[in-house]
């Protein structure tokens, strides 16, 4: 991510339904702009009959389970409704898949971002596009772009914090493997962070007052305090200058014969206004969100 940026950027909160229980929701202004390094692919080449996918004629796509709104919607990728759950099918009519020729399997997160086959073509999960996953993994072209929050209770010495300095105290918790848990290196604590299998855990840590902040990416850090916790609040947001951006990519079998087509797909659905067309549908415009630096 940027190194600067102005004091506070307009975000995005869902509109989908809230009723489920979730990891994240809303979303700062995606990145719409050409990806430094984008697909070599033509779409053209990349048809159902000429992809090398796990079944012919089929295209399998991942996702975890429970899969959360405003991502997904009841917990069901296969109804097309949610942001990944759209995209995912954006991507497939890109490339030639009708409807009903995709298919959907539950993949956990912790387990695909490994090295070793896969039992899907493409998995979209929010998963952070890093130079260390890319070890081990393939990624498309991005297709969303979010920034980092710091999550504190409203009664917390904490939540009136407006640098990243004056969190250095704070017990701070976030989800294991994930941006989040990497960018906590830049705020220094004085006591090492708690790592939890999800982020609905460390939010409920948070409400059980085992930490004082969580940090999370700023689409669920919006879900959050919306319509998880109990009198939470985002205390700001910031651009990690160091590590890696926080984009999300589709994820592939490192190697994979259908990364660059799966890119182009993504590129066209960029060029051509649907990412942005999408995110209109399931997010919507919300307040302004600080900057810590």
């Amino acid at each position: 991510m940027p190194t600067t940026r102005t004091r506070s950027v307009s975000v995005l909160v869902c509109v989908a339904g809230l009723g489920a229980a979730v990891l994240a929701a809303c979303a700062p202004t995606s990145d719409t702009s050409a990806p430094a390094s984008s697909s070599s692919a033509s779409l053209a080449d990349c048809t159902p009959s000429t992809l090398k996918v796990r079944t012919a004629g089929k295209l399998t796509v991942a996702t975890d389970d429970p899969a959360y709104d405003p991502w997904f919607s009841d917990n069901d990728p296969t109804n097309g409704r949610g942001y990944e759950s759209a995209v995912a099918y954006a991507v497939a009519g890109k490339l030639g898949f009708a409807r009903d020729a995709v298919t959907w399997t539950k993949a956990g997160f912790n387990q695909v971002i490994q090295p070793g086959p896969k039992a899907f073509d493409f998995d979209i999960n929010q998963f952070s596009i890093s130079a260390q996953r890319e070890k081990a993994v393939d990624f498309s072209s991005p297709y969303y772009s979010a920034a980092q929050a710091i999550i504190t209770r409203k009664d917390s010495p904490f939540a009136g914090a407006t640098s990243l300095a004056a969190l250095k105290g704070a017990r701070l918790g976030a989800q294991i493997a994930t941006t989040s848990l990497t960018a906590i290196d830049q705020i220094a604590p004085t006591t090492k962070p708690l790592v939890y299998d999800d982020t609905s855990k460390a939010g409920q840590a948070l409400q059980n007052r085992q930490v004082d902040a969580i940090v999370a990416d700023l689409p669920t850090a919006y879900y959050l305090t919306s319509a998880e916790l109990t009198d939470a609040t985002i205390v700001g947001q910031f651009q990690p200058t160091r590590g890696d951006q926080e984009k999300f990519g589709l994820l592939l079998a490192k190697g994979s014969p259908l990364t660059s087509c799966v890119s182009a797909a993504v590129d066209a659905l960029r060029t051509d206004g649907t990412l942005t067309a999408l995110q209109k549908q399931w997010l919507s415009q919300a307040t302004d969100v600080p900057e810590l630096t």
